[in-house]
């Protein structure tokens, strides 16, 4: 005898049954040479028995009693069991996929690997590990990834499933943790609903360090395939294929993305992230990313370190053009060079850049935001305030695109609105010195005198006195009539160590609100021939506002080749 696992029933050793979830069960009785297979689907409640499909014709065949016990006689449909099988796979495979799979998922975030080894020297690889698979996963079709600028603001933080849920507008989060013990690394995933806080899946990966590459990529194949059903040849390729083969040019590189992150904390730690770039380029010279990373510090070391961009940019724009020679399809490279093109004063390659970056990849915040600062400088200011807030709506965390969404409203005279935004920042990030700066600027147009101060203040001691936060103060001193306060700031921006970069264009704004245009332009000049990219965004920019209606601001603008 032989008992159903569903309803506990005996059947006869030479019949096989089992129950259906709707309280059907289906019967196979024996079969021979002479005999066919019968195949039944019957129900439990007890009726008259009815005929069978002989598996081997269409014709309708007498049900042989003998293969069902008497006293379960009851109505019976049969038909062929090749039919039946099918059917029973097909059925079976419903009801098992749609109990076993978890709805789809088109967004995640995932959260910074947390470093189990420690040792605060490998922080670079849970870091750079995260980093890498964000970047993998963006080129899984039809699945949003939340940037790292937006997940690391949760690292080292508690935050639990439903709240990062909510916070990011995600379907789904990946937690890592990773551990080195000599030359072994250890990567325990768990993918999370984070609706029911339920782990979707999990795995842990033990690999020897020489086989980082090769993990990383066998990781970026299991998580997209339990994010996705299936995915193509092309689609999964895409995803893991590897930026580089050589793991101590991987390592490298993500060391000097390590320092990238750093930056503002010093101009150390922008050299160690060229140092660690150009030893990963040297590793790999066909390692697309080691060129990007090299073009992102170049590009910025003008405001890093006061180096003047007549000498750091033409070197930052060689490089993303070397990483887009090796791969053109790297949409933040892209963006990159639209940002180099846009310092350069180069607007329709510049604006180029900023879209097929974003064609790329639309959830690439940084590209809305650099773009949206580009149609500012070009007087398309109803496209200015759209991408911003595109990229706003990327990265609702993010300080610097909040910082200029109000600065957008600023630009169109917007003040309730811009203090609005700048305020709601505040509460995001309290101790941002530009956030402070900007409202310095709001709270003065908008007559709050002591307001402004406060903020211009705060901003200064935030800042640690950095040029750009003291001239905020200047501008705010000079518009409330304190000139020698303001003056007083000139002469310390003049006696900082750094200069040759925006120094010049800060000096102009206060005198420009001091009403001494003659200064204020000849500072203004002194800042063209540097050719200093703070110069691209002047013909929106506030604290040179009083000099807009002046008729060699718009000879600058034609010199530098914007609308007047």
């Amino acid at each position: 005898m032989k008992r159903c696992p569903q309803c506990g029933r005996d059947y006869n050793d030479d019949s096989m049954s089992f129950c259906l979830d709707d309280g059907s069960e289906l019967l196979f009785g024996p079969s021979s040479d002479e005999e066919p297979a019968t195949v039944l689907i019957t129900a439990h409640e007890t009726e008259p028995a009815t005929r069978a499909f002989d598996s081997r014709s269409l014709e309708v065949a007498p049900v042989n009693s003998s293969t069902i016990d008497a006293s379960r006689r009851r109505t019976i449909v049969a038909v062929p069991i090749v039919v039946v099988l099918a059917a029973i796979l097909a059925v079976g495979g419903y009801f098992y996929l749609g109990r076993a799979s978890t709805k789809q998922i088109n967004s995640i975030a995932v959260m910074p690997f947390v470093n189990d080894s420690g040792n605060a020297d490998i922080e670079y690889l849970s870091d750079g590990m995260t980093e890498t698979l964000i970047g993998s996963l963006t080129n899984v079709p039809d699945l949003s990834v939340k940037a790292r600028s937006i997940v690391f603001r949760y690292k080292g933080k508690e935050t639990d499933a439903k709240t990062i849920g909510k916070e990011l507008n995600v379907q789904a989060i990946l937690n890592g943790r990773i551990a080195q013990r000599g030359d072994e690394l250890t990567l325990s995933l768990e993918l999370m609903d984070v609706t029911t806080e339920n782990a979707i899946w999990s795995q842990q990966y033990t690999r020897k360090e020489a086989e980082i590459v090769s993990l990383q990529s066998q990781i970026a194949k299991d998580v997209s395939t339990k994010l996705k059903a299936r995915l193509s040849g092309p689609e999964e390729s895409k995803v893991t294929r590897p930026a580089t083969v050589d793991p101590e040019a991987y390592q490298a590189y993500l060391r000097g993305r390590f320092y990238w992150n750093q930056r503002g904390q010093g101009p150390d730690k922008m050299a160690a992230a060229i140092e660690q770039f150009k030893a990963a380029s040297t590793k790999d010279p066909n390692y697309a990313l080691a060129y990007a990373g090299l073009a992102d510090c170049y590009a910025l070391l003008p405001q890093e370190t006061g180096a003047l961009p007549s000498e750091t940019l033409p070197q930052a724009k060689a490089f993303a053009n070397r990483a887009l020679e090796i791969d053109d399809s790297m949409a933040e490279a892209h963006a990159t060079l639209g940002l180099i093109n846009y310092a350069s004063w180069q607007w329709t390659d510049a604006e180029k850049e900023f879209r097929r970056a974003i064609e790329l990849n639309p959830n690439y915040p940084t590209a809305h935001q650099w773009y949206s600062g580009l149609l500012g400088s070009m007087g398309r200011t109803e496209e200015r305030l759209a991408e911003i807030k595109n990229a706003s709506a990327l990265d609702p965390l993010s300080p610097v695109i909040s910082v200029n969404v109000g600065l957008a409203y600023l630009e169109r005279q917007d003040l309730s609105a811009a203090a609005d935004q700048l305020n709601k920042t505040l509460e995001i990030t309290p101790n941002y010195f530009v956030v402070h700066s900007i409202l310095a600027i709001t709270d003065l147009k908008l007559g709050k005198g002591d307001e402004a101060l406060d903020h211009a203040h705060k901003a200064v001691e935030l800042s640690k006195r950095h040029v750009y936060s003291l001239s905020v103060s200047g501008v705010v001193n000079a518009g409330l009539g304190r000139r020698s306060e303001a003056l007083a700031l000139i002469r310390e921006i003049e006696q900082k160590p750094v200069a040759g970069d925006s120094d010049k264009y800060y000096i102009a704004s206060v005198y420009a609100y001091l009403g001494d245009k003659d200064e204020a332009f000849a500072w203004l000049e002194k800042s063209f021939q540097d050719r200093n990219n703070a110069l691209s965004g002047m013909r929106i920019d506030p604290f040179v506002e009083p000099l807009w209606d002046d008729a060699r601001f718009k000879d600058m603008l034609r010199r530098m080749g914007l609308p007047e």
